[in-house]
């Protein structure tokens, strides 16, 4: 089918947060059976006016016609009923439920006795599973699944509504290569067969090339113009106007020293995750930790910070054995590690970003006991400005920042920490193009200075881009290892997959 009418309207949509004008007179339409994408850094106000058409926050002016009606959502369930579809950057499943309970959740399959039908509501949920291409249990526990497959049943609950209009914000960001390939299968199919429209938010510029049909950029919160064929315009092009600047190298270039092993990892073994997994880390040595989703690569990082238990195996800091048994003896023993799930494991929401950045180092903000507000400030916003946090002040609540935003608080908070290993588990998850530079020069400083750092990524360019050497994890154990000037994404897949021994 294709594309053609206007199906969404954006007329002035203006939104002011304390201290912040997040959206400024937003205009823009989207048409019938498009991939349109939105752009921008983060801050840019993209979540923003998404949260505004699903009735998360009221708009302060403006006004959204759907199909030629004004429309006011006054939360989620009532856009649902509009025939809008939202996939949220950071996911909204209940943990306790299991995976059908989730997809049917408020919309139960009942019997004609008025009780849910049980059996229908795992074979639905199987089917829409199997659209996705992916094996997952619909009878499993949410909280027993990784990131990325909770990732996945989000987008099945969405795509099992068959609504009108379908928002994807990152949803590729914990999904495997092959789990990215089903689901833009999906994407087109519904487009063309059945004419959905999908708002397509992602700072991945290939992939948003590849999927979407036009774009509409932001920069901090107002309407910078149209891009109308994705497929034809430049990359830095696109880049250009998003950041309204020029980037320098993608992958900035590094001449460094590398020196001798400070980190050793010797025959690492935890139950049922991962086994004998050996591999070391130098001064000055940027290292790849490579693999499918599940293969083991953040398992072995947990291990190594004392958050898994060690079945076996030891850990060595500059040839010394570090007896690690919880995340606080290794931020003792000199090793900070930047989680997968920052909402989670790296970040406390309900605390200001001051608190945030300081919290693993505040006895270097310490006199005679007492924490010296003003030092604390001038490091915290230092880091503000290094990492462009886009918040009005450093005292803002960390759950009201945006999510590549809080990622930058995260990656601050072990910057502060200044140690001697660090161990980056997704570092540029959701973080928009601008910053990925920004964060790809502050790990070749970091390397500069000495630092063993271990950089676990999905993202095969990103690996390549930035890594000295490639481990390769496959099923719990390390499959290959690969030098700088070896590695490909064909030669890294293929350890990857088990075909290569």
């Amino acid at each position: 089918m294709e594309s053609g009418d206007v199906i969404l309207r954006f007329e002035n949509i203006s939104k002011i947060f304390p201290g912040v004008r997040a959206l400024s007179d937003i205009t823009f339409d989207i048409r019938r059976g498009e991939v349109h994408v939105l752009l921008g850094e983060n801050g840019a106000g993209k979540s923003t006016l998404i949260k505004i058409l699903t009735g998360v926050y009221k708009a302060d002016g403006g006004r959204i016609i759907l199909d030629g009606r004004e429309i006011l959502p006054e939360d989620i369930l009532q856009s649902r009923k509009m025939g809008i579809g939202t996939v949220f950057q950071e996911n909204s499943l209940v943990p306790h439920l299991t995976v059908a309970e989730n997809v049917f959740l408020s919309r139960e399959i009942k019997n004609r006795f008025g009780t849910i039908d049980w059996r229908r509501t795992y074979i639905e949920c199987q089917r829409w599973i199997g659209e996705m291409g992916i094996d997952i249990d619909p009878r499993a526990m949410v909280r027993d699944l990784s990131v990325a497959e909770q990732q996945i049943v989000e987008i099945v609950k969405i795509l099992s509504q068959e609504p009108s209009i379908i928002i994807l914000d990152e949803p590729t960001s914990a999904l495997s290569d092959h789990e990215i390939d089903n689901l833009f299968s999906i994407v087109n199919k519904l487009k063309n067969e059945k004419g959905i429209t999908f708002i397509y938010i992602s700072h991945r510029m290939e992939e948003i090339k590849f999927i979407g049909d036009r774009a509409s950029v932001l920069r901090d919160g107002h309407y910078i113009g149209l891009l109308p064929d994705l497929k034809t315009v430049k990359l830095d092009d696109i880049i250009n106007m998003i950041v309204g600047r020029a980037l320098d190298e993608k992958f900035p270039k590094r001449d460094v020293e590398i020196g001798g092993v400070i980190l050793e990892i010797d025959d690492l073994t935890v139950a049922k995750t991962i086994y004998n997994v050996s591999f070391n880390v130098r001064a000055g040595e940027v290292l790849g930790l490579a693999g499918l989703v599940g293969s083991g690569r953040t398992s072995a990082a947990k291990a190594i910070i004392g958050m898994l238990p060690k079945k076996s195996g030891t850990v060595r800091i500059a040839g010394e054995i570090a007896d690690i048994r919880s995340p606080s003896d290794a931020i003792k023993m000199g090793i900070a590690y930047l989680p997968e799930d920052r909402k989670r494991e790296g970040l406390l929401l309900t605390k200001p970003v001051r608190e945030n950045v300081t919290l693993p180092t505040l006895r270097k903000f310490k006199r005679f006991g007492a924490l010296r507000k003003s030092l604390e400030a001038i490091a915290v916003n230092g880091f503000k400005e290094m990492l462009s946090i886009k918040t009005p002040s450093i005292e803002r609540l960390a759950k009201f920042l945006s999510g590549g935003n809080q990622q930058k608080v995260v990656f601050s908070k072990w910057l502060c920490a200044q140690t001697r290993v660090y161990i980056f588990d997704e570092p540029t998850r959701g973080i928009d193009v601008g910053s990925k530079s920004e964060i790809y020069k502050i790990i070749n400083n970091l390397a500069r200075d000495g630092a063993a750092i271990i950089v676990i990524s999905s993202e095969l360019p990103e690996i390549l881009g930035v890594c000295d050497r490639v481990v390769v994890m496959c099923e719990g154990r390390v499959a290959g290892e690969i030098g700088r000037r070896e590695a490909t994404q064909e030669s890294i897949m293929k350890y990857a997959i088990g075909g290569v021994r």
